[in-house]
């Protein structure tokens, strides 16, 4: 068999099973779950993995509650697989019922990150009510999707915001500028709100030891690559400029899941 290489993947390339390609998404009913698979299953199964793809982080092999295939996360892709690793799907299933993207929700489980770990020395605090709820954001000043998103935001209270200054120098080669000059700023939360109404930047050189470049290599670490990025207080990250009311969505499952972990045996 051919080796398929990780690009060739997240270029749309999907198995072939009984003679007919798949057709990504799936609309799936509810389906009861799979038996935990026997441990010498997915030990092998992430050894072949590896051998197919050489390079690639598998980070997690399981059996799947779909079809009965295996489900793998190669880096930072969610993928569906055979026994042997002969074929391969990649695309999302839905739910039916719930028209819950299924492999999203997966991914996003599995791809958290250990909040109290983040780097909020590199980020600008912005407290609204009492600030009780956490919230993290890489945002790109010239990015007309944050500034979607700061809009959304006006109808979010009682959260402390972390700012990471993101730019995306290939999609908007000022933003670093703009970035800089925010940062240098005496009231650096005062001066990105003004930014966002007016356009205007602080008037200084941008030379004061900005972070712009460490939060650049530190989001890139964590596989962000699209502004806005959130992260949420269970680690979840979710990219996209999310209405308010989702955001009250996830601000509610990361409190879910904080008292479960809280709450699990130690």
């Amino acid at each position: 068999m051919p080796t398929l290489s990780i690009p060739s993947i997240r270029r749309g390339v999907i198995g072939v099973i009984a003679g007919f390609a798949v057709a990504i998404p799936v609309a799936l009913a509810q389906t009861p779950a799979a038996a935990p698979p026997m441990a010498g299953d997915v030990a092998a199964l992430k050894k072949t993995l590896e051998q197919r793809f050489p390079g690639a982080d598998v980070r997690y092999v399981a059996k799947s509650p779909y079809f009965g295939l295996y489900e793998a996360m190669l880096d930072d892709q969610m993928i569906y697989t055979d026994t042997k690793a002969n074929q391969i799907i990649v695309g999302s299933v839905y739910d039916v019922a719930t028209k819950q993207n299924l492999t999203e929700a997966k991914a996003r489980k599995l791809n958290r990150v250990a909040f109290d770990k983040l780097p909020l020395e590199l980020s600008f605090t912005r407290v609204k009510g009492n600030g009780a709820r956490k919230l993290v954001i890489f945002s790109d000043a010239d990015c007309p999707f944050c500034h979607r998103l700061e809009n959304e935001l006006k109808n979010v209270d009682n959260v402390t915001i972390y700012t990471f200054l993101f730019p995306i120098d290939q999609l908007h080669p000022d933003s670093s500028r703009k970035s800089k000059q925010i940062w240098c700023a005496p009231d650096k939360a005062k001066a990105w709100d003004e930014f966002f109404v007016s356009g205007k930047v602080p008037d200084n050189k941008g030379d004061c030891g900005d972070p712009v470049a460490q939060t650049q290599a530190f989001g890139s670490g964590l596989k962000i690559n699209a502004t806005p990025t959130l992260v949420f207080a269970d680690g979840t990250i979710v990219p996209g400029a999310l209405p308010a009311a989702q955001i009250e969505k996830q601000f509610a499952e990361a409190d879910a899941e904080a008292k479960k972990v809280a709450s699990a045996p130690k």
